[in-house]
């Protein structure tokens, strides 16, 4: 068996890059780039990031809390992934940017303040889907939820390309 990967630090450390990261490719662009389906098959940018705010809303440290103040009842809400289509409504990107950065903030403010030990990132909670879960695969889900979103945004983005780049396309695993 191997031996775990997982780091509370280096996971706050990406996690507090994501807003980052976003504000740096996403700010400013035409709408070309970032522009809303409102396909909930097919998300661009503007869908992702609002997922983001949805799940920084109700998923990560409300799940969390529910584990660390472990309760009767232990089990998760059901987390909705398509949320964002209705809360978006109306919205800009700047707007949805600025918030999930606030957002993710005080989320990250409120982890460090639990100071988790490692007994701590081991006890449970219920996940509607999976049973028991620890904080510890919680957390590392999250780091990785961050990462698969940001990966999706650039092929979404990559992909409108993809007829134009001719003979290249051969060489772009992005567009494969």
């Amino acid at each position: 068996m191997t031996k775990p990967n997982f780091d509370l630090t280096r996971s706050i450390e990406l996690l507090e890059r994501t807003p980052k990261v976003l504000f740096a490719l996403l700010s400013g662009l035409d709408t070309f780039w970032i522009g809303s389906a409102s396909d909930p098959r097919d998300w661009e940018a503007f869908d992702i990031v609002g997922h983001l705010i949805h799940a920084e809303r109700t998923d990560w440290v409300p799940r969390a809390r529910i584990i660390i103040e472990q309760g009767p009842d232990r089990n998760f809400t059901p987390f909705d992934r398509l949320a964002q289509f209705e809360a978006s409504k109306g919205r800009d990107l700047a707007g949805l940017l600025t918030e999930f950065s606030a957002l993710r903030s005080e989320s990250l403010k409120t982890l460090n303040e639990w100071e988790l030990s490692h007994k701590d990132l081991e006890m449970l909670g219920i996940h509607p889907e999976f049973g028991e879960v620890t904080l510890r695969q919680l957390i590392a889900t999250w780091v990785v939820h961050d990462l698969t979103h940001l990966r999706q945004i650039n092929i979404k983005m990559a992909r409108k390309y993809s007829d134009d780049v001719g003979p290249w396309r051969e060489y772009l695993s992005i567009l494969q």
